[in-house]
């Protein structure tokens, strides 16, 4: 029989236990990771069992009459064991808009994770999302390095790299955060007027728990920070998930030698280097940061939203 239960803090080892297990989750969804933000989404997560025994996780909140899987993450979705086949993914789903629709829920948005993360194929969902009538009502691309079939980067970041190795710019990995995030703040604000996500605070806490899945790695002359890129690490990806860069270093092309490092040198046995989205702040596209981004050889992968209507 399967049923559908509520994640509550008592339930947070059988959580990780299984998550371990999936073929799709990553640290992202480890409750350590979820809950640092736990004030500010009222947490929605179920826990699908069959006859007793975990059979899938849906990282997920509430907000008013919808359900998000989820909004404080960069994906979410239905996280599946090797095991799961098509059907029991589909009768999952089935169960999980049962279960939220008799609670008073009248739509779930679904964000599922991006097939680079996938230790194994895993678009079971997908399939069932589609004969559930779901329908795309957003999609970003996500700009991707494959490093085993690299694109080669253009000219121009060849150049700078080559120019910022001679002016004497060093790359190494730091645990300067409050250094970056100052930088971090100074960039955003002045280009962007916009603010980090996580606070300095978050970010530093999340770095100490999860050490070999986020890392901050900046380009550096004398002693002076000149740009950085905060990496979350999976076992297939690195994953840029912030960048910065000083007046200074944008002069002297601190970023194209630091992220030519990461992708030949630092992160060269990764399957896939992910700069991520390129958004102008209003949903569309940020071409000036879209093209950096495809300088170096960054093509893109395809991340959709899905609505369900129950």
């Amino acid at each position: 029989m399967l049923t559908v239960e509520r994640y509550g803090p008592g339930l947070e080892s059988a959580w990780n236990a299984f998550l371990a297990s999936t073929r799709n989750g990553t640290f992202l969804h480890d409750r350590r990771y979820m809950d640092y933000h736990a004030d500010r989404f009222e947490d929605c997560s179920l826990i699908l069992r069959e006859d007793g025994e975990i059979l899938a996780l849906l990282p997920a909140n509430r907000r008013g009459a919808s359900v998000w899987s989820h909004q404080g993450l960069s994906y979410g979705g239905l996280l599946m064991p090797d095991a799961l086949t098509l059907a029991r993914a589909e009768a999952a789903l089935a169960a999980v808009r049962d279960h939220l629709a008799a609670a008073g829920v009248t739509e779930l948005i679904y964000k599922p994770v991006p097939r680079i993360f996938h230790r194994a194929p895993a678009d079971e969902d997908l399939v069932a999302l589609h004969r559930m009538g779901a329908s795309v009502i957003r999609r970003d691309n996500l700009s991707v390095v494959e490093t085993a079939q690299r694109i080669r980067p253009r000219k121009g970041r060849r150049y700078g790299a080559s120019k910022a190795a001679k002016a004497g710019i060093a790359i190494a990995r730091s645990n300067d955060w409050n250094g970056f995030w100052r930088l971090l703040e100074a960039t955003l604000s002045d280009r962007h007027a916009a603010r980090p996500v996580h606070s300095l605070d978050e970010i530093a806490m999340l770095a100490h728990r999860f050490p070999d899945n986020i890392a901050l790695h900046v380009a550096q002359r004398e002693g002076e920070m000149l740009g950085g890129t905060v990496i979350y690490e999976t076992p297939l990806v690195a994953r840029t998930q912030y960048i910065a860069a000083a007046p200074a270093g944008l002069e002297a092309s601190a970023l194209d030698l630091l992220f030519i490092t990461l992708i030949e040198e630092v992160y060269a046995a990764k399957r896939y280097f992910d700069f991520g989205a390129s958004l102008d702040g209003a949903g569309g596209i940020n071409a000036g940061l879209l093209d950096q981004k495809e300088g170096f050889g960054a093509r893109a992968v395809l991340q959709d939203t899905y609505r369900v209507a129950l």
